[in-house]
């Protein structure tokens, strides 16, 4: 069985990258982000080598929305979400993986850190055909699709030659704590099936107990199917609720609908299952919904969760879904149209896909760097990710969602001012790792923890981002601003004065964490300064006078330099390899150094430094450089390296690094998506708003269209 891809190349990449991968994949644990990987000198030569000798058959479609794939034997999950849930998907027939619950957090008290919750999973159903569970073993032709406009994954098979069975999954973005499965059985022969809909709860919840009733209301019955518990360290109380509905069948021919039968299989498992006959070449369609909920949202997440389900098998298919659609179609007005690559348009929208999946405009809430794919290995929780990397594209696309990013920090700016003052500094300082109490969330091991401080000014510098690009002054005079104020405060009371009047910034882990507790870290006393530069900008855009002490240590944070002019990392920085981009951030976004010869002088020599696993992020930077520098060719090449080794089988989900398989990484997606805006886009935020200056073309597109940019949705193309 081969995969289904929108590429044009006679080869897949994913398929070679994700079987050598397998051979030697990084086992989790729980601080990545501070260890450094062994170098994979061989198993680069043969991926090199595999990659260009193999021969596996392509069948492209061309409309660039769809994957398809047949390959079931090396499977990498893709994430179907809302914002609220995110459920991953299985090879397995009629299964899904798990659900993660955004925001919901649990706390370890042997590791001391938070963790985002799996939830009880209601996406797996068993069906029964003369008596034969169809399991992987006894199907034929099974195909995935995911349909990235509509956001449904839907899975096709037969089951031998009696049946062929189709499975779309939903997560509902109208419905934001509901999924939606919807299937189609269609007979070849009479046959005998029983259907049963789950819901799992996993192992280390605590006192579940599982539950059916049939609620009425007048003349209206409604099953619901229930389990309740208490989340591992009993934090939140999770209900779930779940029902069949028959779409043909509404509230005034219920008594048509199929018996229903109850069976608790053990504390962690409740079913609810019913018997039917289909008739040789006739249909059974039906849906399995399941609406979830806690503590962290509702007072009384049961009654809730019940509700929702019951709006579910109330109303129609047709209007559910017009709805979910209609939703997803107004994500689609920002959107980035490549003609010429079909391979670069779907894995350019399959990252904007994720980024649209796991955020939403109306909830206030981030977006971790595995977004609602995986509870590891960050535990869900919010990092610099968001502000530096996810937050650029989105709000060039959808000022909703970057709006929620924003909120999030500035709901939780009474934790941080209370962090600083913890720590002996004025302002505010915001955790490395954060979840939903706005506290450090880093294990206490972890040294980001204590001096990971960028986070701080990068948070700020997305904040006056969304100002130049909303132009909302409302919202700079009562959020922008008082978190902009206490950041520059933080820095000023955070920097230490020199013999010559210059300041340092000591005692740091920088943006290249291979590097902890270093001196005058470029990026850092980068994001330092432009900070410090915009809090004066939006306390004069709205008519406040600025601290004059803010500019004065703006003008005088050191940026330290090589004999030969080239940025030096840090103070004792003598050409180690760098985990990513970090001097070169100072060019891109920051525009700190923004001299041709100084910018290339900055690339040439750290590029090489970079580690060859990743994080891809870095050579996203590179990518955008280059391109800024009429480099075209290796603006390309760069583009294609910050995510191709990444990717993984069969749908091209990214992972952090080349040598593990832990995605999806929203955070390169992010990173990928800005070597198209900011790169071949020419697009740039800046005080006048959004701007387009030299964008340029690969050899490889006919044409490059940004469409749905910034409030007006301005639409921006670049031909050959």
């Amino acid at each position: 069985m081969q995969p289904i891809y929108d590429n044009p190349l006679g080869f897949s990449f994913r398929i070679v990258f994700a079987k050598l991968r397998a051979l030697n994949n990084v086992t989790n644990h729980l601080q990545p982000r501070m260890h450094s990987f062994k170098k994979q000198t061989i198993m680069k030569k043969i991926l090199f080598i595999v990659l260009f000798i193999s021969s596996s058959i392509i069948s492209a479609q061309n409309d660039g929305w769809h994957i398809s794939t047949n390959e079931n034997s090396d499977y990498t999950g893709i994430a179907i979400a809302n914002g609220r849930i995110g459920m991953l998907s299985s090879s397995k027939p009629l299964q899904i993986q798990h659900v993660v619950l955004n925001n919901v957090y649990d706390v370890d008290p042997n590791l001391k850190v938070s963790q985002i919750l799996h939830g009880m999973n209601f996406g797996n159903l068993d069906i029964h055909i003369d008596g034969e569970k169809i399991t992987e073993d006894n199907i034929t032709n099974w195909q995935q699709t995911m349909d990235m406009k509509d956001a449904a994954l839907t899975t096709t098979f037969d089951y031998k030659d009696k049946a062929k069975i189709s499975c779309t999954v939903y997560a509902l973005r109208n419905l934001q704590y509901t999924g939606y499965i919807d299937v189609s059985i269609q007979a070849s022969k009479e046959i005998d099936v029983k259907v049963t809909g789950k819901i799992l709860t996993p192992k280390e919840y605590q006192t579940p107990k599982n539950t059916f009733q049939i609620l009425k209301d007048v003349e209206t019955t409604m099953p619901i199917l229930q389990s309740v518990a208490k989340s591992p360290f009993e934090k939140h109380l999770v209900s779930t609720s779940a029902t069949f509905i028959w779409h043909n069948i509404n509230s005034s021919r219920e008594h048509e609908r199929p018996e229903l039968n109850h069976n608790v299989i053990s504390d962690y498992e409740n079913t609810l299952s019913f018997d039917y006959n289909i008739k040789k070449n006739e249909n059974l369609e039906f849906a399995w919904t399941g609406a979830q909920c806690t503590t962290k949202d509702f007072s009384d997440p049961k009654s809730e969760s019940e509700r929702m389900v019951i709006f579910n098998l109330l109303n129609s298919k047709q209007v559910l879904l017009a709805q979910h659609k209609a939703q997803w179609n107004e994500l689609w007005e920002g959107d980035i149209i490549i003609e010429g690559d079909l391979q670069s348009q779907q894995d350019v929208r399959l990252a904007l896909y994720h980024l649209y999946a796991f955020g939403r405009g109306d909830s206030d809430l981030s977006i971790a760097p595995m977004g609602l794919s995986l509870q590891t290995p960050y535990n869900g929780h919010i990092f610099w990710d968001t502000e530096l990397w996810m937050f650029p594209p989105l709000l060039m696309f959808n000022q909703n969602i970057a709006r929620s990013l924003v909120n999030y920090r500035s709901d939780r700016l009474e934790p941080a001012k209370k962090r600083a003052l913890n720590y002996g500094y004025q302002g505010a300082m915001f955790p490395w790792e954060s979840d939903d109490t706005g506290e450090e969330a880093t294990p206490p091991f972890a040294l980001t923890g204590p001096f990971e401080h960028h986070i701080t000014a990068d948070i700020a510098i997305a904040f006056w981002n969304y100002y130049r690009v909303t132009q909302n002054k409302k919202w700079l005079t009562q959020k922008g601003y008082p978190l902009m104020k206490e950041v520059a405060d933080f820095w000023v009371s955070r920097v230490i004065e020199n013999n010559d009047g210059s300041y340092s910034i000591n005692n740091v882990v920088g943006a290249n964490e291979f590097a902890p507790n270093v001196n005058d870290n470029a990026f850092t006393n980068g994001a330092a300064i432009t900070a410090l530069e915009f809090a004066i900008k939006a306390a004069k855009e709205i008519g406040e006078i600025p601290n004059p002490t803010w500019q004065l240590v703006s003008e005088k944070i050191k940026i330290l330099k090589l004999k030969d002019g080239t940025t030096k990392e840090h103070e004792n920085y003598n050409g180690e390899i760098i985990k990513q981009a970090d001097v070169n951030l100072l060019s891109f976004p920051l525009n700190i150094i923004n001299d041709k010869a100084a910018i290339l002088k900055d690339l040439k020599y750290y590029e090489p430094k970079l580690s060859k696993e990743g994080p891809a992020m870095g050579k996203s930077i590179f990518s955008v450089l280059y391109a800024r520098q009429g480099d075209v060719t290796n603006a390309y090449r760069l583009f294609k390296e910050s995510y191709v080794p990444n990717q993984q089988a069969p749908f091209g989900a990214l992972s952090e690094v080349s040598t593990s398989n832990f995605s999806y990484f929203a955070t390169g997606a992010g990173g990928m998506l800005q070597s198209v805006l900011f790169g071949f886009g020419g697009l740039d935020i800046t005080d006048d708003g959004i701007i387009q200056k030299n964008p340029i073309l690969p050899k490889e597109w006919k044409s490059l269209t940004i469409k749905g940019v910034g409030p007006s949705k301005k639409t921006y193309r670049i031909d050959r």
